[in-house]
């Protein structure tokens, strides 16, 4: 049995098997108060259960008939804070605590009023992964744990509650909310919002859920998303969730999405006004299948969940939209890959498949590489047995394993039998999850529309074209990343500024495009993007933008103390999640 280094649960003694919370939001105190009961499965004679806690206050804890059961917070441990012991009586079945979260409960963020959109409520929501579902509910926190679970959720009556269960879609006039969930799922895919929230439906089993201002624009913007399910289930079989919908959060969500389970988690900094970041939603989409449905076991086997979802994600994007729209995708997925290498140190055991995080926080391997070289793995797989064959193994994966949790030997162990592969196929395969890097003889994808960009970027760095001559009027947004990321860094103030003018890059409304520019922009000198630039990380609180903008910040001198002060201006409004990255950077620095 692998054993969960990040959880103190013992599950082969007892493990829950249904969570039923009852839990006020009260968003005066910035509280979250309530119960939790927690069904269990007595699999040994252990007369105690584990749970996992951070930064909760316990204040009873009772079996179903309502009997005080002892109960002690354990010392606490760094990243994965305090283990509840619960003493039980031979026939206690069902556990009840009483609880609430306090300002360590790092799950939750609370914002003002003045932190959305329509500037009249407060808005709160939950990431629950990693590890932090811990902090907002007593439970078995780690994603080889599932388990089913119902809810009832108070608020208030100005607000609309939702969760990754069944859910509304309009207020009610109480302000009570209930939820259920009736697959297992592991904690981490628990998941709340609440705010001033309106629902549109998209299609018969798709939807969007955004502050009323928002809506509109995202109506729009997933425009596509029941063309996207429906090709998700012509690749890889039957959605199981039943439905499918999106919530568009504040921008100071950490990530670009989260696929809770019925309603992915999104950030607004995809909201292009053109459908071409819509890739993040078919990744989340696909997460359905690869994560939601089969799980990595533990966090070191993190490269299951985003392997698979990447690859899937690229294929969804291939059937819609064609091969040169996915080949994009995969040259800029390429790109990130590489340089989180060189970050990491190309011999480093953070850049191997299979992950070592005893001892450390699993956010930590919360990178490329277990997107971008999972996926390199998979096409190796696609290449090496052809893509029909690997298209029917990937759909006997999904139903052999599907609501179960696995390691990546099983998986190598499902894959041997099951695509009858030869030891040296074994061998490379092996290779690819247990040594760092990638293989040297692995050839970079390639993209032709990429060609014809990196043709007109040397026409221009050349002199031999103005920006105003340049023929980019039907280019997409990729072709645009991969312009702006090839501009060489010696390029002179004079053609950025030619650039700018032209395309207006420093206040683009497509913030992926923004990002790119302003890491030119700051080691090149261009001070005509310094406004943006602050105002941006002002704004957004996506870990994949502020994290490598105040990295590059700090490496330039005349905005090294500016990085300090505005960090200090912009963390209160930050997810505790991006927080711990940018707190580890200043300390270092």
């Amino acid at each position: 049995m692998a054993v969960d280094m990040h959880s103190f649960a013992k599950p082969e003694d007892v493990v829950v098997n249904h969570l039923s919370l009852d839990l006020n939001v009260d968003f005066k105190l910035q509280k979250i108060s309530g119960s939790a009961i927690l069904k269990l499965n007595r699999v040994s004679n252990a007369s105690v259960v584990f749970l996992d806690t951070k930064a909760l206050k316990i204040f009873k804890v009772t079996d179903s008939k309502g009997t005080p059961l002892k109960f002690e917070l354990e010392k606490e441990v760094p990243f994965l804070g305090q283990a509840l012991k619960i003493s039980l009586q031979p026939n206690t079945r069902e556990i009840i605590v009483i609880y609430e979260t306090t300002a360590g409960s790092s799950a939750l963020q609370w914002l003002s009023p003045a932190q959305t959109l329509g500037g009249k409520h407060g808005f709160l929501f939950t990431q629950g992964q990693a590890i932090l579902s811990r902090t907002w509910i007593p439970l078995q926190d780690s994603p080889g744990i599932r388990f089913t679970w119902d809810a009832k959720i108070h608020v208030p009556t100005e607000m609309m509650a939702v969760m990754s269960g069944t859910n509304p879609t309009a207020k009610n006039a109480k302000g009570d909310y209930s939820f259920k969930m009736n697959k297992a799922v592991p904690a981490y895919l628990i998941a709340l919002a609440v705010g001033d929230l309106e629902f549109k439906e998209l299609g018969p089993r798709t939807g969007v859920y955004a502050e009323p201002s928002m809506l509109g624009k995202a109506v729009y913007e997933f425009g596509d998303l029941e063309n996207m399910l429906s090709s998700a289930e012509a690749l890889y079989g039957k959605y199981l969730w039943d439905r499918y919908d999106v919530i568009v959060l504040p921008p100071s969500f950490p990530f670009g999405g989260m696929e809770n389970p019925m309603l992915t988690f999104a950030t607004p900094t995809i909201i292009a006004g053109d459908r071409s970041l819509t890739s993040l939603v078919a990744h989340e989409l696909a997460h359905s299948w690869s994560g939601n449905l089969v799980t990595n076991k533990t966090w070191d086997d993190f490269w299951l969940n985003e392997g698979f979802t990447v690859y899937f994600e690229r294929r969804i994007m291939e059937s819609l939209y064609g091969k040169d729209y996915a080949a994009m995708l995969a040259v800029l997925g390429y790109q990130d890959l590489i340089e989180t290498i060189a970050d990491l140190g190309d011999t480093s055991e953070d850049t191997h498949l299979k992950l070592k995080l005893e001892g450390r926080d699993p956010d930590d391997g919360m990178n490329d590489i277990a997107y971008e070289k999972g996926c390199l793995l998979l096409l190796q797989i696609e290449k090496m047995k052809g893509r029909e064959a690997f298209d029917q193994f990937i759909n006997n994966y999904f139903n052999y394993f599907a609501f179960s949790s696995i390691t990546t030997e099983d998986f190598l162990s499902y894959i041997e039998k099951e695509l009858q592969l030869t030891a040296e196929e074994i061998k490379v395969l092996k290779r690819w999850i247990y040594a760092p890097g990638i293989p040297k003889d692995l050839p970079a994808p390639q993209s032709s529309l990429f060609i014809a960009v990196n043709n007109t970027l040397t026409k221009f760095v050349s002199g031999n074209l103005t920006a105003n001559e340049l023929n980019v009027q039907s280019w997409s947004t990729h072709e645009w990343l991969q312009f702006i990321r090839s501009i060489p860094d010696n390029i002179s103030l004079t053609n950025l500024k030619d650039l700018d003018d032209t395309f207006k890059f420093t206040n683009s409304e497509n913030s992926e495009i923004r990002f790119a520019w302003l890491m030119k922009s700051i080691p090149a000198g261009y001070l005509n993007a310094d406004t943006s630039l602050d105002e941006f990380l002002s704004r957004v609180g996506r870990r994949k933008f502020v994290l490598p903008l105040f990295k590059m910040m700090l490496k330039v001198p005349r905005l090294e103390t500016h990085a300090s002060e505005l960090y200090t201006k912009t963390r209160d409004g930050y997810h505790a999640v991006t927080v711990q990255s940018l707190d580890e950077l200043f300390n270092k620095k």
